[in-house]
């Protein structure tokens, strides 16, 4: 069937609170998404933030992010007070998260909160349920609130190697402070699923998205050296990243620690069972980042300053994604597979099943040649977007694009007069064969290069966007419900 959905963080939602989360504001999206003609909400991931505050570094991928967490709905369950809530300071700009502020004020209000909470069943509950990820996840917060938020390599070397009388020395000493990063994520699962439950309600599905790999200054790393590239001092021997290309000369050193893909392999990939499965209960859809990892990997010897001095490795390839199946049945995955792609990860993704990603701004390359990207030829099975979180907004990517480029794109899209180009490429895509068109929420709104998502391989003013209150209006739902009709995806 043919669909349309929209990009759209949480964090980028307005609220009252400095950050979008998981109340009021999010429930009217949806809404608005309903008036809008659209099927899917896509969404980041909604992992804590860790380094850069990108959600692609996170400190564990199976917890939640608590800035998300709705301060209302603590106020009406009796755990904070309205007037608290209201005093403090989230930053004095709606059109940007100042996640330093947001930061030191909510962890203040959450810890407020949970002196005044009493475990429930469903607390009982939750953290029985989760105690496999959940026990290490809120003893290394715990831990890591102690050294000052340093990376657990600078911990001392009893609790870095997790040696048994350090660990049970270190559960007895922070008891509660683990259980209030345990009452933390209790809040964000209740809280995220009603809001899931909502969109479902309303004919919404989620799509969420599971980074291929994790931070290496993680609960999951810490709990899994085994299952990762390091050393005997558990420091990384190679890691993550992309080569040298048009977008950087010196490629992406991401610096994640890379999977040792034959241990897993010993256990049938459980690992990865468990976090899909994690993804599976959150989202109606997963959105699996840097595909192409599972064919060919680029693995870049620890140390080095630059992703040059890389080689490509060979991944699990299909034999992952038949362990997956196996054990969890089919789901419902979009394979980002952009990026230098071999023949190898085509046919992966042929064999997988998956559809795979178009983006409409790769098709008008500087060589102006035709383009698998160019949406003529888009096959059924796959996701078409206008750009992604790591790209330019349509607007700021035509303005800055050379005198050549806008004339193919002109030329290509046919605006009609007085049409921004943001609509043009919309009809196109809604045009083209792919099965699902996705368009980031700033390019519905018309907006230039200020509301970037993120500039990869950049640190600092990435990630902070939103839209401001009454943006996504009426007239403008009632807009793109017209574009969706027309072209048969409603």
């Amino acid at each position: 069937m043919r669909s349309s959905g929209i990009l759209m963080h949480i964090t980028s939602l307005p609220s009252p609170y400095g950050i979008g989360t998981f109340g009021a504001d999010a429930e009217a999206f949806v809404d608005w998404l309903v008036a809008a003609g659209q099927k899917y909400w896509q969404i980041l991931p909604l992992s804590p933030t860790g380094y850069g505050e990108s959600p692609y570094q996170s400190f564990s991928t199976f917890a939640g992010n608590p800035l998300l967490i709705d301060l209302d709905d603590l106020v009406s369950g009796g755990l904070l007070a309205k007037s608290a809530c209201d005093q403090a300071d989230y930053g004095a700009d709606p059109s940007f998260v100042d996640f330093d502020k947001i930061y030191r004020s909510k962890m203040r209000l959450l810890r407020e909160a949970f002196k005044s909470f009493t475990e429930d069943v469903g607390y009982l509950a939750f953290i029985q349920e989760e105690a496999e990820w959940l026990d290490d996840y809120a003893l290394f917060m715990s831990i890591k609130e102690q050294n000052e938020l340093n990376s657990w390599q600078t911990w001392e070397k009893d609790l870095r190697f997790r040696r048994q009388e350090a660990m049970k020395k270190a559960r007895e000493e922070y008891s509660e402070r683990v259980n209030f990063w345990k009452f933390v994520q209790y809040i964000f699962m209740r809280q995220w699923l009603k809001l899931k439950r909502y969109a479902n309600k309303n004919g919404i599905k989620i799509i969420g998205d599971l980074p291929i790999y994790v931070a290496l200054d993680s609960a999951d790393v810490w709990s899994n050296t085994d299952l990762f590239m390091l050393d005997v001092d558990c420091v990384p021997t190679k890691v993550a990243g992309v080569p040298p290309d048009f977008f950087s000369k010196t490629g992406q050193l991401w610096g994640n620690p890379l999977y040792n893909w034959e241990r897993m392999k010993k256990e049938n990939y459980l690992w990865w069972v468990k976090r899909v499965k994690k993804c599976a209960d959150l989202f109606d859809v997963i959105r699996i980042d840097h595909f192409r990892a599972f064919d060919t990997y680029y693995a870049i010897p620890y140390g080095e300053k630059t992703a040059i001095n890389g080689k490509w490795e060979i991944g699990p390839r299909m034999e992952f994604f038949n362990a997956i199946r196996e054990q969890l049945g089919e789901t419902d995955i979009i394979a980002e597979d952009l990026g230098e792609v071999f023949d190898s990860v085509t046919e992966l993704l042929r064999e997988s099943g998956f559809p795979g990603m178009k983006v409409l701004q790769f098709g008008f390359n500087p060589e102006h040649n035709d383009s698998d990207h160019l949406p003529h030829h888009y096959p059924v099975n796959s996701v078409a977007y206008t750009g992604t979180h790591d790209n330019a907004t349509v607007k700021g990517w035509f303005a800055e694009e050379k005198a050549e480029t806008r004339r193919m794109c002109k030329k290509y899209l046919k605006p009609a007069l007085f049409e921004g180009i943001n609509f043009a490429a919309f009809r196109s895509l809604y045009q083209s064969r792919a099965r699902l068109v996705v368009l980031p929420m700033q390019d519905v709104l018309g907006l230039d290069n200020r509301a970037r998502m993120n500039v990869p391989s950049t640190l600092g003013g990435n990630w902070i966007w939103r839209m401001k209150k009454g943006k996504n209006t009426a007239k403008l739902a009632d807009k793109m419900n017209d574009l969706v009709k027309t072209y048969f995806r409603a």
